[in-house]
């Protein structure tokens, strides 16, 4: 069972990642006499709460099943747990437990960094998406209508448990969503990593334990190795958002849930690449692989229909990396080298914009 390790001196944590380290009751052994609460939601219960409530001995009053998608990060979501944890009296040496993806990871975290000024928690992703991504870094929040994720915290977990066995409850669509968060690792930091995926890809989509293990632990490591050098994305952190800025503009347009997040990532690359290869950084034929990679592994290569250049504009002037006015967008120097810039050709971005909002999905 691979275990990394997130190196942030006093905040720093484990990651375990293998089959059925959710019920492994060593790895709860830390926490043993700490006051817990639970949240999940109702397609993760169905699956993996039952064991987990089990092994912890929780009450019913210990655990909170949400509805499941992205429009519970919200404030009024994030308020009403404020609530329950109020009324249910947890302790500030209390701990909360994020069972689920990204959407509970997020909005779990962000709870526990505003609750009582800040409570331990822990992460037990049941999604590719968030055991390799969001699951990890320590960034917490909730939407607004008009920007994905602009509310939030840092707040690092105590402990991540990726049981890698749970991912065979997942739908394929949700499947896919962590594939292109896998893919992105490949692109913007080791090439040899995107080889690795395109000769592997099938038996990733067929969850083979070996290949998925593997994948979770190297995007983990890639992960947790940046963070420990960036903890609150002043420099190269902002590299993990290869795709985002474009992809957020999407899922904003879209509505929350619509598109995954995983897939508007995918569509964001295919247009960061795309981009990239306008500016001449990298050559037509590897935005080409990038982009068959994406679209080999049945993602999105396009944008939503209808939504037109000015659309991304106005969402992209909002995104996080927006600085003294100006949109830095994360691109690719090489494949396996990404770069944050705001140095690029305003009409190359027109460019690439009206590429793909000529086209569809």
């Amino acid at each position: 069972m691979p275990i990394l390790h997130v190196d942030l001196a006093e905040r720093g944590y484990p990651i375990h990642i293998g089959a059925n380290v959710l019920t492994d009751a060593a790895l709860w052994a830390p926490f043993a006499g700490r006051p817990l609460r639970l949240i999940t939601d109702d397609n993760v219960a169905r699956h993996h709460l039952a064991p987990l409530k089990a092994l912890l001995q929780l009450s019913d009053e210990a655990v909170r099943v949400i509805p499941h998608g992205e429009p519970q990060k919200s404030w009024a979501v994030a308020g009403s747990l404020q609530d329950w944890l109020l009324q249910t009296r947890l302790p500030r040496d209390g701990v909360l437990v994020a069972l689920g993806g990204g959407v509970v990871g997020d909005l779990v975290g962000f709870t526990a960094a505003i609750y009582q000024r800040g409570v331990d928690f822990v992460q037990v992703p049941t999604t590719l998406l968030s055991q390799v991504d969001s699951s990890v870094g320590g960034k917490t929040g909730i939407n607004h209508p008009l920007g994905k994720n602009m509310i939030g915290a840092f707040h690092q977990p105590r402990l991540v448990l990726a049981d890698t066995d749970a991912l065979r409850t997942l739908p394929q669509r949700e499947l896919l969503a962590g594939i292109a968060e896998v893919i992105k690792y490949g692109l913007l930091g080791d090439e040899r990593f995107l080889s690795w995926i395109e000769a592997h890809l099938d038996a990733l989509l067929a969850l083979d334990q070996a290949a998925i293990g593997e994948a979770v632990r190297r995007s983990c490591e890639m992960k947790a190795q940046i963070v420990a050098r960036d903890e609150k994305e002043s420099g190269e952190r902002a590299l993990l958002n290869l795709g985002h800025t474009f992809g957020h503009a999407i899922e904003t347009w879209a509505g929350y849930g619509h598109w995954l997040h995983g897939e508007a990532v995918a569509a964001g690359m295919c247009m960061a690449a795309d981009l990239s290869a306008r500016l001449g950084w990298i050559g037509e034929a590897d935005a080409a692989r990038a982009t068959a990679l994406i679209a080999r592994a049945g993602l999105p290569v396009g944008v939503p229909q209808g939504m037109q250049p000015a659309d991304f504009m106005q969402l992209m002037a909002l995104d996080k990396k927006v600085a003294s006015g100006k949109v830095r967008l994360i691109l690719l120097r090489a494949l396996g080298q990404a770069v944050m810039t705001a140095d690029f050709a305003p009409a190359a971005l027109q460019q690439t914009l009206h590429h793909f909002c000529q086209q569809t999905p």
